[in-house]
């Protein structure tokens, strides 16, 4: 008999920590399930696009939840936990596809109504319109220096950490696209700039795509992509101090380096 009681209170133990390590990780899943949840839930353009997948994961969290609170059951917690996380992952994929689908949309429209633009614009005479694209050119160019001449396209047109150029660059993009369709010899170096805000890698993922959407445009528009060179520099090289909003918005820039008329650019930084 003094045997057995010993033995009893190990296989006791043994049992409160097999439901211990159970509750640990039916506890770290409901955490996961939880952060997900909460991550698709505040995102405005998830809830827009997939609002049932959300409201279906919101349903098995709280089951999770409330499952927590029992004893013996946490399987059942760590299956809806699970059914919570797939559901918030299928909301966030669903929303990503729907996203793409519509900047691919705004994108084309674009497109087709700078095309039309450029038509228009063709009707005009070819030197009159050489001369006063010069001009254009020259008045939007910030500096003249052994890098060529620089003209910069502010933070104005991109929205806040995205890449996608908005509808007021139009114009400018237009006259950048007639001004190297009248000068056939010229090229174009397009450089990204970003302020010092957030990690350095991220900003200098953001320049760089910021640089090809431009680049981008104009190859849309006729371009000859040879006659473009991309470079995306972060935060490297402000033009301002980042201490203040207006010097930050100063850095959050794309440069676009003309050659000279013989196609001959300036050294890269």
């Amino acid at each position: 008999m003094s045997s057995i009681k010993p033995m009893a209170a190990l296989l006791l133990l043994g049992l409160v920590g097999l439901q211990g390590c159970a509750s640990q990780r039916s506890e770290s899943t409901l955490d996961e399930a939880t952060a997900k949840f909460q991550a698709v839930k505040d995102d405005s353009d998830v809830l827009r696009s997939a609002p049932r997948d959300v409201i279906r994961a919101g349903e098995s969290l709280a089951r999770a939840d409330r499952l927590s609170s029992y004893l013996g059951t946490g399987a059942d917690v760590r299956h809806y936990a699970y059914l919570s996380q797939r559901y918030s992952d299928i909301a966030r994929e669903h929303s990503n596809l729907v996203l793409s689908q519509e900047r691919l949309a705004k994108l084309e429209l674009e497109r087709q109504r700078l095309q039309l633009a450029l038509r228009e614009a063709k009707l005009a005479s070819v030197q009159q319109q050489g001369k006063w694209l010069e001009a254009q050119i020259v008045s939007l160019a910030t500096t003249q220096s052994d890098r060529g001449l620089v003209m910069t396209l502010g933070d104005v047109l991109f929205d806040t950490g995205r890449a996608e150029l908005k509808s007021s660059a139009n114009r400018t993009v237009l006259k950048l696209v007639q001004f190297l369709q009248l000068n056939p010899k010229r090229v174009v170096r397009i450089e990204g700039y970003t302020d010092s805000t957030g990690a350095a890698q991220d900003n200098l993922k953001l320049s760089r795509e910021r640089a090809q959407a431009v680049a981008d445009m104009l190859v849309d528009l006729g371009v000859d992509e040879k006659r473009i060179q991309v470079e995306g520099y972060g935060d490297q090289y402000p033009v301002e101090a980042n201490a203040s909003e207006r010097g930050r918005a100063q850095n959050r820039r794309v440069e676009i380096v003309f050659s000279d008329d013989k196609g001959r650019l300036g050294a890269a930084r």
